[in-house]
């Protein structure tokens, strides 16, 4: 299977995983004060999928950044543990994620030819 990055995928994968970077740092707050999750469960959590969404929008110049970006999703949505409202929040930007690769190669590959 021929996984090819192309720009467009890697501008908009970046997006998506910088605006949720920040909502999954958000959480930490959240899921302190009303959730009552303890302080060092709530910080490793919420900051550090943050820091994965990060690393993962880093990655974008090759497939494995792809992967890891596929691996923040799901952990995003299993945050709902902690956070109900996660689920929600994880499974909107899982679509979005899917969609910025999948429209970016349409858009792409109509565009190339």
């Amino acid at each position: 299977m021929n996984f090819e990055v192309t720009p467009g995928m890697r501008r908009l994968g970046s997006s998506v995983l910088g605006m949720q970077a920040i909502v999954v740092a958000l959480i930490t707050p959240v899921a302190i004060k009303i959730q009552g999750v303890p302080v060092p469960v709530a910080v490793t959590v919420g900051i550090g999928l943050a820091v994965l969404c990060v690393v993962a929008a880093g990655l974008l110049k090759r497939p494995v950044g792809y992967l890891l970006g596929s691996l923040v999703q799901v952990l995003a949505i299993a945050t709902g543990f902690l956070v109900p409202m996660m689920f929600f929040l994880g499974a909107i930007f899982a679509a979005l994620w899917i969609t910025a690769i999948f429209v970016a190669r349409r858009v792409e590959g109509v565009t190339s030819r």
